[in-house]
């Protein structure tokens, strides 16, 4: 149905313009530091390469999955003496970017941003838009066309189950625990213009552990449903959630003394409250750098590492639900503390089709999922949650598999 195209890295810059209006939408960009190379793929084929200069020792560049968050043509470094950035493209709130500079010497010597020579950062500056994917590895990535069930294809115009702008969605036994930032899906029901269809920004789909905010947003649910004052629920052990908590205690007959919650602890008050403890996933969603949803989900073999993998939706055909979908495996960079805090004891790594057939994903969620679901949407897979750059606004889902970096 597609022709796909795969040619080999070089040294030489080499330069192609997306031959469709659209395809800004399906680029992603692959950042090799073992290589000193930048790749902007088209799903499996390459339609721009570069030579670029990453962050040097004590200034490295960060590897992990971003995407660009801002874009202009001249910006000045925050950090560095009001260094010049040309065609900046940030990937970081906390300072990483690509950029032109005049020193690109194919070795790592900036400050931790990717440097780019003049000619090809004012190219890759007209090709990308805001969101576009970048991926940072230490060695270098091609995405691969993927097949499996898990992934999600878009429902057909006629499919009533994509008529969601206003439902609420009815999620036995975890319904309870959907997130207080839900809100309703107004561009999931099919477009009456295919303009707005193609206008849409693409899914940003995160699915991984749970983690301790995750846990105490829940508790903080359950508490306020059997009267006890949490103010909003919002995952932060605040004054008045840590009162309540130590009030459920005192009319349970719980020691007050000692940690402020325990797995028994939380057993209690989930018991209490009627529910059930969720289960160790999470599924994130966001567009155009917003939340729109999240909830829980079921992972099996919670022992095994997820690893690290992203994958893109390049091309979709929603008149016969069929989506091609590219994707990437890479380090993860766990360190031995966190395969301790996660419960990881399987040292084998994770393949992408192995991960994918851990994941259980409610229908009622893939329906949500499904009937908004746009050329450029991405899931990207890993156990270590939202992570520390990414924002509550302003950010797709940031995935570091080693320090950021700082302005170069």
């Amino acid at each position: 149905m597609f022709v796909r195209v795969a040619l080999g890295l070089s040294t030489a810059l080499v330069l192609a313009v997306p031959a469709l209006a659209g395809s800004a939408r399906s680029l992603s960009i692959f950042v090799s530091r073992d290589t000193q190379q930048l790749a902007v793929f088209d799903g499996d084929q390459i339609v721009a390469t570069s030579n670029v200069s990453t962050g040097k020792p004590g200034h490295s560049t960060p590897t992990g999955i971003f995407t660009v968050i801002e874009k202009q043509v001249y910006h000045e470094s925050n950090l560095y003496s009001s260094a010049p950035m040309p065609f900046m493209q940030r990937i970081t709130w906390s300072g990483v970017a690509l950029h032109e500079s005049n020193s690109v010497p194919r070795h790592p010597a900036s400050h931790g941003c990717v440097r780019l020579p003049h000619k090809f950062a004012k190219t890759l500056y007209g090709m990308t838009e805001m969101g576009i994917p970048v991926v940072i590895a230490d060695e270098e990535l091609s995405p691969s066309l993927v097949t499996h069930p898990l992934l999600f294809r878009p429902l057909s115009p006629k499919d009533p189950a994509g008529l969601l702008s206003d439902a609420k969605l009815r999620l036995a036994p975890i319904s309870d625990f959907l997130t207080p930032t839900e809100v309703a899906l107004n561009d999931a029901a099919p477009p009456v213009k295919e303009e707005a269809e193609e206008n849409r920004k693409g899914l940003r789909i995160l699915i991984t552990r749970r983690g301790q905010g995750e846990d105490i947003r829940d508790i903080q649910i359950v508490l306020a449903s059997l009267g006890y004052d949490v103010g909003e629920p919002d995952g932060q052990l605040g004054r008045r959630t840590i009162a309540a908590v130590n009030a459920f205690k005192l009319t349970r007959d719980l020691p007050v003394k000692g940690p402020l919650l325990t797995d028994a602890i939380e057993d209690e008050i989930f018991k209490a409250g009627g529910r059930q403890r969720p289960p160790l996933g999470h599924i994130f969603v966001r567009r155009d750098f917003k939340p729109l949803f999240d909830s829980p989900i079921t992972l099996k073999n919670p022992e095994k590492a997820l690893g690290t993998h992203f994958l893109q939706l390049k091309e979709m055909d929603a008149a016969l639900g069929l989506a091609d979908w590219y994707g990437v495996t890479m380090s993860d960079g766990l360190t031995k503390a966190q395969r301790t805090r996660f419960g990881i004891t399987s040292k084998e790594p994770e393949t992408l089709s192995g991960v994918m057939d851990r994941i259980q994903l409610p229908e009622e969620i893939r329906n949500r999922i499904e009937a908004s679901l746009t050329v450029g949407s991405t899931i990207t897979i890993t156990d270590t949650g939202l992570g520390t750059e990414t924002g509550k606004e302003g950010t797709d889902f940031i995935t570091l598999t080693n320090p950021p970096g700082k302005d170069g």
